[in-house]
């Protein structure tokens, strides 16, 4: 019998631990894949902790997947899947197809989205199944550990980015420098923004001017943010990648007239912001979810072409509930990667 291994959690809030399990068979229209590297993702402690509906244990968490397709389930072949392609699969995961949403062609929004780790088997381990159409092609030119993290903290940045009403000159800020705000900065310089990173600390100041920012803001200054932003203007975009709404809202009235907030970080606390502030100035906010199949291939193509990489701390499968663990206590400046090579 062949075997591979997992990390999986056993009850809610347990320890990740190493596990054989007999290798799986990919059913029809899914593929095997050997993981060669996978994102640890602050959602992922969603699924173990139990924080969402439906999560079953044991769970293998695991969205920001990167690897080879090593066997295909009937079907897949059909869809121009072939063994040993690079593919990632990230926090869309597959949807249903018939639902409304996914007959209007709003993929991410399906009813019963499939994330990995929740829907099913995620990677933090050697194999994985994934459905068909939650495969992206992974360029030549990213390794596997920069397109992990693609699949969801990049193609959310980008997602939300992209999607957003600002357009290249327009003045664009993002708020947290953290696992998706140092992308979103890249991101933000790259599509032609003029970019500002906002932060905790005077300190980040060259971070931010490293990644290319034009501009930086500390929160913890005297002057406030959104009175900062109001001064180079009035930012058309506010792209809010901290998990932190008391943040979010400071920075909402640094929006120009007609502005939009872009929400991408979690955070069950409400925001303090009032019907005033949005009509007044004819704003917007905008929650963002991450990005389909073909949104992770966009996101790394556009990557490879500007050379822009996450950073990634690369440690192995054994080391699973020590890094998940260095991810939750904040000390992992950005992502956190497992791999298996």
């Amino acid at each position: 019998m062949s075997t591979y291994r997992v990390a999986q959690v056993d009850t809610a809030g347990g320890p990740l631990r190493i596990v054989e399990r007999e290798v799986p068979r990919p059913g029809p229209r899914h593929v095997r894949i050997a993981v060669e590297a996978c994102g640890i993702c602050h959602s992922d402690a969603a699924f173990v902790n139990a924080l969402l509906p439906g999560v079953r244990f044991p769970v293998v968490p695991g969205h920001e997947n990167a690897g080879r397709i090593e066997e295909l389930g009937d079907g897949a072949a059909d869809m121009g899947w072939q063994v040993g392609d690079r593919v990632a699969v990230g926090w869309f995961g597959g949807s249903c197809g018939h639902c409304t949403r996914c007959r209007q062609g709003d993929f991410i929004v399906c009813d019963t989205l499939k994330v990995p780790g929740w829907a099913y088997d995620g990677g933090f381990a050697e194999s994985m199944i994934a459905p068909v159409d939650a495969l992206a092609r992974i360029p030549e030119a990213l390794s596997a550990t920069d397109a992990g993290p693609m699949a969801c903290a990049g193609v959310t940045v980008f997602n939300g980015m992209r999607r957003s009403s600002a357009q290249p000159g327009d003045l664009v800020a993002v708020l947290g420098l953290g696992g998706l705000g140092h992308l979103g900065v890249q991101y933000a310089v790259a599509m032609g923004f003029e970019t500002v990173g906002i932060a905790r600390g005077a300190d980040k100041a060259d971070f931010a001017k490293q990644l290319g920012a034009h501009h930086y803001i500390d929160s913890t200054a005297d002057t406030p943010v959104a009175e900062a932003l109001q001064s180079l203007g009035g930012a058309k975009v506010v792209v809010a990648t901290a998990s932190n709404s008391d943040a979010i809202t400071a920075a909402f009235d640094g929006l120009a007239p007609r502005g939009e907030l872009v929400v991408i970080g979690a955070d069950a606390q409400p925001l303090g912001i009032n019907p005033n502030q949005l009509l007044m100035s004819a704003r917007v906010i905008r929650g963002h979810p991450s990005g389909t199949a073909q949104d992770v291939q966009d996101t790394m193509a556009f990557s490879a072409l500007h050379g822009i990489r996450p950073m990634t701390e690369v440690v192995p499968l054994e080391q699973v509930d020590e890094a998940y663990q260095k991810m939750l206590s904040g000390r992992a400046r950005f992502r956190m990667v497992l791999t298996n090579r």
